[in-house]
């Protein structure tokens, strides 16, 4: 048989929590549910060029889709800026010139 007994403070101490109806502290549960998509909110500045525009604002998409969906954009838009940039590269064809120089 024990001879402790709870002291004045200790006994204050429980009624005063239950008193207050204030419920013990619990930790929270952790939640494994996937978290809904979020905006990034990464700024796309234009660039003045209206196709990697184009291609710059189809990253939005990416903003209201699961991570398991974002490669798939991305992909998108990669292979459209690299398909912008190729185009930049292909020069112009030289004028044509007169076969004969024709003077009277």
């Amino acid at each position: 048989m024990s001879d402790w007994m709870p002291g004045p403070d200790t006994v204050e101490q429980g009624q005063a929590g239950e008193e207050a109806g204030t419920p013990p502290a619990v930790p929270p549960v952790p939640s494994f549910d996937p978290v809904p998509p979020a905006p990034l909110g990464v700024a796309r500045t234009p660039t003045g060029h209206a196709g990697v525009d184009a291609r710059l604002e189809r990253l939005a998409d990416a903003d209201h889709l699961p991570a398991d969906g974002h490669t798939e954009v991305y992909e998108d838009v990669h292979r459209g800026l690299r398909d912008e940039l190729t185009a930049l590269d292909v020069r112009p064809a030289p004028a044509p010139t007169p076969a004969h120089d024709i003077r009277s």
